[in-house]
């Protein structure tokens, strides 16, 4: 899964998709989650990495990343054409 390559992120939060000229504004673990998954890190390490960072369980992250890819899919900011896995 990628997110779309024209879709953009500032250090606040706000998402810009250009295709459609809608915004949307993220939380800061919903901007560090967004820039994992643009740079191509795996479920896993996603993770691995926010388990450690906040204080949360495994199946709390598990439901909030599959809200949040629930949210990017909604409105069109991933490309979904090799989707294998999440």
């Amino acid at each position: 899964m990628k997110i779309k390559k024209n879709v953009a992120i500032s250090e606040s939060g706000y998402i810009f998709n250009p295709s459609t000229g809608e915004s949307f504004s993220v939380n800061p673990t919903g901007i560090e989650i967004f820039n994992m998954i643009k740079e191509g890190k795996k479920i896993e390490e996603i993770e691995q990495l926010i388990l450690k960072k906040y204080n949360t369980d495994k199946d709390t992250f598990e439901k909030d990343y599959q809200d949040f890819l629930g949210f990017l899919k909604q409105y069109l900011l991933i490309d979904t054409h090799d989707e294998k896995e999440d």
